[in-house]
């Protein structure tokens, strides 16, 4: 992914998701391009995470910018996400 994860690139991330087979897997995410994270791009994440645990699964989150970071921090969302630095 790359650019901002907001209102009108959220709904690619959930389409691009839905692509994929979920069952038992790990969907990481290279976050290490977004500039930007707003509160649909959280929703997104929140949602997707939700829909990989469901299928038995685990979301990663790489790269995540140190806006994301905070932006989890404010919504105390942080401990819900497994956080990649390198891989």
């Amino acid at each position: 992914m790359s650019g901002e994860l907001d209102m009108d690139t959220a709904p690619h991330l959930t389409d691009a998701a839905d692509a994929v087979d979920l069952h038992g897997q790990t969907l990481t995410l290279d976050l290490s391009d977004v500039t930007f994270i707003d509160s649909c791009g959280l929703n997104a994440l929140l949602a997707l995470r939700r829909r990989v645990g469901l299928a038995g699964g685990t979301l990663e989150l790489f790269g995540l910018p140190e806006q994301g970071l905070r932006l989890l921090d404010l919504t105390e969302t942080r401990p819900l996400f497994v956080l990649r630095t390198g891989l």
